[in-house]
């Protein structure tokens, strides 16, 4: 049996990967540790469902903030993706058969924790004909039954291996955001994410928009992985050629020795500084400081987001 614990089982494509060492850490990039009694309340509900979170999953800096608070990003499809992205923590190699009872559950969580806003996100899903596209669109209809008033975000894999219809189907269920994200320069594809493709993912962005003008659009990049600042603001550009409402900047952080190494860590100034550029090329809203991922404080930022796009256009 595979135990998911273990790192050269939970990443057998790395485990004959050289071991990079981590630089340590600044004082900006640490935070405390999970506990609490939101904490808790908010892990026995995911428990008593049998979910899967990214937050768990990938390793994220901000679970003991966002689990007190309730905020959980349920990953659907289970724990194991199809690709091997040397950034990431989520476990590699071939997924179990898709649980058809997974989008009510997901749907009772939600009701349960009274969310006003949930993330939903999932792995990669290449062993199927769609995607998993169907799936997600099961699992925001069964949350728009149980709690209508709560908005949806989603943040899918790139469909790389599927029909344009896969795409298709996610944006006739209506989520309130489509977040799919870069991850990173496309320099930096081929040893960061190579079973992506940069303009496959930008188009994608750029389909959702075509699919659904109303539909709010987002997506994210790691910085500290080895890209120059010209790339990323080259990065910025292309979101905006896309129609990119919202993107996100945050710092990388190595999950193991075997993963991507550390480049440097990016200082808070110079993440201020992409912020004002990016609000500067057009963007509605610009998450960017060392601990931003892509659903950290998601309700609030969507809030926000409405609001810009209202003032925008009263302008």
């Amino acid at each position: 049996m595979r135990d998911l614990k273990l790192p050269d089982q939970r990443h057998p494509e790395k485990a004959h990967r050289p071991v990079q060492t981590q630089p340590k850490k600044p004082d900006w990039i640490r935070v405390k540790a999970p506990g609490g009694a939101g904490y808790a309340a908010t892990h026995k509900i995911m428990r008593e469902h049998k979910l899967t979170t990214v937050c768990e999953e990938a390793g994220c800096p901000n679970v003991g903030e966002c689990w007190s608070q309730g905020h959980a990003t349920m990953m659907i499809m289970g724990e194991i993706c199809t690709r091997g992205c040397t950034f990431c923590n989520v476990a590699t190699g071939r997924p179990d058969t898709l649980d058809a009872f997974e989008p009510g559950r997901v749907a009772h969580a939600v009701e349960k924790l009274g969310l006003k806003h949930v993330v939903i996100t999932s792995v990669d899903r290449d062993d199927l004909d769609d995607g998993g596209a169907e799936h997600f669109a099961q699992t925001i209809r069964a949350v728009r039954h149980r709690s209508p008033d709560t908005t949806i975000e989603i943040l899918t894999p790139d469909f790389l291996k599927c029909a344009p219809s896969a795409l298709e189907v996610v944006v006739e269920a209506r989520p309130d955001v489509f977040n799919h994200n870069l991850e990173t320069v496309p320099g930096l594809y081929p040893t960061v994410r190579p079973g992506a493709r940069y303009f496959h993912s930008l188009r994608l962005l750029q389909r959702v928009k075509e699919l659904d003008p109303t539909m709010f659009t987002k997506s994210g990049i790691m910085v500290g992985l080895g890209e120059e600042r010209q790339g990323v603001l080259q990065v910025m550009d292309d979101m905006r050629s896309a129609d990119v409402d919202f993107m996100t900047i945050g710092q990388y952080l190595q999950p193991t020795s075997r993963h991507h190494r550390v480049d440097r860590f990016v200082t808070p100034d110079e993440f201020k500084s992409y912020e004002k550029a990016a609000l500067g090329k057009g963007f509605l809203m610009v998450s960017a400081t060392p601990l931003t991922r892509s659903s950290y404080h998601a309700g609030d930022d969507f809030a926000r987001l409405r609001a810009a796009r209202l003032a925008k256009f009263a302008v």
